[in-house]
């Protein structure tokens, strides 16, 4: 008798993959030179429309992070959407795991795509990569927005963070490998109570979102430069910065969002979306879309 398995997971990936390319998006690969790949959804040819780049953060794959802004943005922009290295079908051979190296490499992409202008959405990790790329080039980037991701963070942060998810180790949480473990990251990073679900569907995303590239993701939590110090180490942007941050963080809390403005100076303006924890693109992506809207458009 043939065995069947059955993946909800994979199920759902493929509804995820008809709602981008129902958004006119398509999933292409790109060698940005010898050592490094990065695989990303994007229009098939460009257009006249300004280019908005949107930046997962740790966890799974770029589908599962921005489905709902790749549905309303494609229509007035040219969405490109990359997968961070070592996450799906991005990866390298260079030994560098700082996220400045993925800046530099998401940077190196758009210049191979002959994209010189564009404005970027970064959440979580992906908002420290954002952060970088404006930093380095604000004569490319043109506007930033910052999710959900305290660029401003120190080393007592992270401690916090560990007594709260109350693991040792961050790869505990970023990179779970039990049911529980898997519980414990979505319980802090949304606000919803999350419902009853039996063990074998935890497993399945487990086994199907997390489970590639373990030690170089590993090594990316550990290369990581911001929060290693007692004070942030960061500067004020050129450009124009768009916070937004869900009044509920339990990863980030809301308090770094404020610290965060205060050092970006004052051209960063901050939203709090309420009743949302660290992924307000997803609980409420009405309102996180309105207010990304009115900011690029302004």
């Amino acid at each position: 008798m043939v065995a069947f398995c059955f993946s909800p997971t994979s199920l759902y990936e493929i509804y995820l993959r008809r709602c981008f390319t129902a958004s006119g998006l398509s999933s292409q690969t790109v060698d940005i030179d010898h050592q490094t790949t990065i695989h990303f959804w994007g229009p098939t040819t460009a257009s006249i429309k300004p280019v908005l780049i949107l930046i997962h953060g740790f966890g799974p794959v770029c589908l599962w992070q921005w489905r709902r802004q790749v549905q309303f943005f494609a229509a007035n922009f040219d969405v490109y959407v990359p997968d961070l290295i070592f996450f799906g079908g991005s990866t390298t051979k260079c030994a560098d795991r700082t996220e400045v190296f993925q800046a530099v490499s998401i940077g190196k992409w758009l210049e191979k795509m002959g994209i010189e202008r564009y404005a970027v959405i970064g959440t979580s990790y992906g908002g420290f990569v954002a952060y970088h790329m404006a930093s380095m080039w604000p004569e490319r980037v043109e506007k930033v927005v910052i999710a959900s991701s305290a660029v401003n963070m120190v080393r007592s942060d992270n401690e916090e963070l560990l007594k709260r998810a109350k693991v040792k180790e961050i790869e505990d949480l970023m990179l779970p490998r039990t049911a529980e473990q898997l519980r414990t990251a979505t319980s802090l990073a949304v606000y919803r109570r999350l419902p009853m679900l039996p063990n074998f569907l935890w497993n399945d995303i487990i086994d199907k979102l997390y489970s590639d590239n373990i030690k170089e993701k590993k090594g990316l939590l550990k290369g990581l430069t911001l929060g290693r110090e007692d004070k942030p180490n960061i500067s004020p942007l050129k450009q124009e910065v768009m916070i937004i941050w869900g009044d509920h963080d339990q990863i980030f809390p809301l308090k770094k969002a404020f610290e965060l403005k205060e050092v970006l100076g004052e051209k960063a303006k901050l939203e709090v979306i309420k009743k949302t924890a660290h992924v307000p693109q997803i609980e409420f992506p009405e309102r996180f879309n309105a207010i990304v809207k009115n900011f690029l458009c302004a």
